[in-house]
């Protein structure tokens, strides 16, 4: 029997190093085929695991629970192993250029405990080349195997989409590419155990490792025009949304939405390709271009914020803004490379205080990352803006009644004040002004304006 028929027989096991949002569904998911050890260097998560919670919000406390896959810390489990999956995150550093030391890591962690007869495949984002040349000397150094001898190697780039509850692992078709034919036709047969959408077999570890890092920056590229579009008609006084709508009618317009673009996908895959093709002597112009729209746009929404909250006459330096939402992408936990942090710093360096709510995000991970602590929504009163950052479901069913309740307003909050202050009907309606900023256009324009609200979205 091959590996693909010892593997279905449970007579040898499939590890997943790297248990975050694209491991954890990966190790529950075969654990229901396979006999799985899912491994991760954090004590703590795994911890939460065995407890039964799912810190990545993407399967469930309840799959979590009832896996049957073997969770642990200590890599001398993996030596158990003959079939690796490495999902491990690939992000960049201050200087935009790729990260590759928890994939170094990673392979040096699977290397030391590979034995013979095994597959790697890794799963990981990267530039073309890195497989093969980065990863698989490292797996031969630390193992003392020869590849393609002793061991062979794959790569199937993941397409999880976090937060998704529709596109899931097992509903998308899975690239799968292989060293040769026969570790191609093993790996393709092994993720065809859980993947029902069916896989799809790339010609070759680079041209996957290709297919993967452009998919993210064609839609990368693709919202940075709809966000510099919507700069231009935020200049002209047009609505962006309205705009988009009317195109929409036509069949084949792309429908994306401007916004703030972060994450450890989109805001970052563009520049692994923008690195390899410098090393290759070409300068990228497009994706690079897009790149820059999508990283400046946190610094244009907080101005926008002080620019309406100058137009409504708040002071500025000692106001106080609550943005609501700060993970990446809505109805998702996940908050690396969030850019609403860079709205955050923006506002708080005009000396504006910050009060950041959101039910969804990992609230260890935001303060030890960004040093950011959340609020309660009942913590938030005698605001002077409020700004919608993130579209999160619990946020869309907010009503505009119960978010004038949270401003500092003399008449909203003192009314009996009317009676002893004589003001006219236009002095009224300036002081009474809400300012909204809503990113994501949850609200309705024309109602918010109509009642009162200084009302602004990208």
């Amino acid at each position: 029997m091959n590996l693909y028929e010892l593997i279905k027989n449970r007579k040898e096991k499939i590890s997943v190093t790297g248990l975050g949002y694209v491991g954890l569904p990966l190790a529950i998911s075969f654990a229901k085929v396979a006999e799985v050890v899912g491994y991760d260097t954090s004590k703590e998560k795994v911890k939460q695991y065995l407890k039964g919670i799912d810190v990545t919000k993407e399967v469930g406390d309840i799959a979590v629970k009832e896996t049957t896959a073997f969770l642990t810390w200590e890599e001398k489990y993996l030596q158990d192993c003959k079939f690796h999956i490495v999902a491990v995150p690939t992000p960049i550093n201050p200087d935009k250029t790729p990260n590759l030391r928890p994939l170094v890591e990673a392979s040096k962690t699977v290397g030391r405990n590979l034995t013979k007869g095994s597959i790697v495949v890794y799963e990981s984002t990267v530039y073309p080349g890195v497989t093969e040349e980065i990863c698989m000397p490292i797996l031969e150094e630390e193992s003392g195997l020869k590849c393609g001898v002793d061991f062979k190697v794959g790569y199937s780039p993941e397409r999880i989409n976090p937060g998704d509850k529709e596109h899931r692992l097992e509903t998308i078709v899975k690239v799968v590419s292989g060293m040769d034919e026969e570790a191609l036709e093993i790996i393709a047969k092994v993720y065809e155990l859980v993947v029902k959408a069916g896989v799809y077999k790339a010609e070759s570890i680079k041209v996957a490792e290709a297919a993967k890092v452009i998919e993210n920056s064609q839609r990368d590229i693709n919202i940075a025009f709809m966000n510099e579009l919507s700069i231009i008609f935020n200049k002209l006084g047009i609505d962006t949304k309205a705009v988009l709508e009317a195109a929409g009618t036509k069949w084949n317009f792309l429908k994306f939405t401007p916004g703030l673009v972060g994450g450890h996908c989109i805001g970052v895959d563009p520049y692994y390709l923008t690195y390899k093709a410098e090393q290759m002597g070409y300068h990228s112009q497009i994706i690079l271009a897009g790149r820059k729209i999508n990283d400046d746009m946190g610094k244009y929404v907080a101005e926008n914020v002080v620019k309406n909250m100058i137009k409504a006459d708040k002071q500025i330096k000692g106001s106080t803004v609550a943005i609501f939402g700060v993970t990446f992408k809505e109805n998702c936990p996940d908050v690396r490379n969030t850019k609403v942090v860079d709205v955050i710093k923006e506002l708080e360096e005009y000396g504006v205080i910050v009060k950041v709510v959101d039910p969804v995000a990992d609230k260890e991970d935001l303060w030890k990352t960004y040093g950011i602590k959340l609020y309660d929504i009942e913590e938030i009163n005698d605001v002077d803006a409020v700004v919608f950052a993130v579209a999160h479901e619990k946020f869309q069913s907010m009503k505009l009644e119960d978010i004038k309740k949270m401003y500092n307003n003399i008449w909203n909050n003192h009314p009996e004040a009317i009676k002893e202050i004589a003001v006219t009907a236009d002095e009224r309606k300036n002081e009474n002004k809400y300012v909204l900023i809503d990113v994501k256009g949850i609200f309705d324009r024309k109602e918010a304006e109509k009642m009162n609200f200084q009302y602004w979205r990208l």
